[in-house]
């Protein structure tokens, strides 16, 4: 991968490299158990003060997301390993059913009617079959959905996909109980670290995601005399658009990135021939020029990773589950050990 930050831009370069490595590792530039430069060659590399790129690494070493090793040096983490949560206990499964028994108070139930629902419900999810529930926990509500529903294709049956937003869960109690009690949690490399921190209990991994297929046939087909303005609301990740643009866009020469927050960004806004904005930038949109061509840059979950990742971790599941299964029919009577007994 290519270490380049751009002097020309109003962003710390130390939030420049902080979110360069941040993006590789998100998006599969920098793989599990690659080795990074060491703070001089980083700094080398990038003219960034070897103090700088220091405290860009002790960053994203608090955020899990690189290690150092003793006298080897410094190392991508496997984010697709799962934080996972401590097994329940008899205990912790009492105490869910004393909180049953009290909403069943509360609403006057009986314990025939308590009984009844759980028998009804206990056979339609044996009849259904287990399956996994698996959350993506996202930025934004559209982009979240769409992440979800390919997580949800390439897993087939093997698992539904509920897509809930990172600061909802945060804020609301009933769905941060949703995304608890989900058998696998999924986000950003680079928010797995907050996730681990909001759900203590919960299976939280990370997967890649990479350009979607639409924007990398929009950018493809933009016209080379075009000027493109490309427009991102995450300081740190700011450089690396027009770098993405540029990758699937080589033979467009006019590309200006920019943040909403820059004093021109009206006046290269109304300029524009063709604005490419970054996922939660919609409310640009608003102050573009009736008739400009525009769309999203939009990413989306590696499907090589969702198999590298999530799959073993649904199957390991349900292996699990399977053995319970076949433990319990195993400590069953057989009807031939019934009649010797009698």
């Amino acid at each position: 991968m290519e270490f380049r930050v751009e002097r020309d831009l109003p962003i710390p370069l130390g939030t420049q490299l902080r979110g360069l490595i941040e993006y590789g590792i998100g998006c599969g530039q920098l793989t599990p158990g690659e080795q990074l430069p060491s703070v001089r060659e980083m700094a080398d590399l990038t003219g960034v003060a070897p103090m700088t790129v220091a405290k860009a690494y002790q960053h994203l070493k608090d955020c899990g997301l690189i290690e150092g090793r003793p006298g080897s040096g410094t190392f991508v983490v496997d984010l697709g390993m799962p934080h996972a949560s401590a097994p329940k206990s008899l205990v912790d499964v009492h105490r869910d059913i004393d909180q049953l028994i009290d909403q069943c108070i509360a609403l006057r139930l009986r314990p025939s009617d308590l009984a009844g629902l759980i028998s009804a419900r206990m056979a339609e999810r044996l009849a259904a079959g287990p399956k996994k529930r698996v959350v993506m926990l996202g930025n934004f509500e559209a982009a979240t959905a769409a992440y979800a529903a390919t997580i949800d294709e390439v897993l087939d049956s093997a698992a539904t996909v509920e897509p809930l937003l990172i600061d909802r869960v945060r804020s609301d109690p009933a769905a941060r109980k949703r995304a608890a009690t989900a058998d696998l949690v999924l986000t950003f490399a680079h928010r797995r670290h907050e996730v681990v921190e909001l759900l203590p209990d919960a299976t939280v991994a990370a997967i890649s995601f990479i350009p979607s297929e639409s924007t990398r046939r929009s950018l493809a087909s933009l016209d080379p005399l075009a000027r493109v303005l490309v427009v991102s609301i995450f300081p740190e990740f700011t450089p690396l658009m027009k770098v993405s643009v540029q990758r699937f866009a080589p033979h467009v020469a006019d590309i200006t990135i920019i943040m909403p927050s820059a004093p021109d960004f009206d006046a290269l806004l109304s300029t524009a021939g063709v604005l490419v904005y970054a996922t939660g930038a919609d409310d640009t949109l608003a102050q573009l020029p009736e008739g400009t061509p525009h769309f999203e840059f939009r990413h989306t979950p590696d499907p090589r990773d969702i198999k590298r990742v999530v799959l073993p971790i649904i199957a390991s599941t349900k292996l699990i589950d399977k053995a319970v299964n076949v433990a319990n029919l195993l400590d069953r009577p057989t009807a031939q050990g019934k009649a010797k007994r009698d």
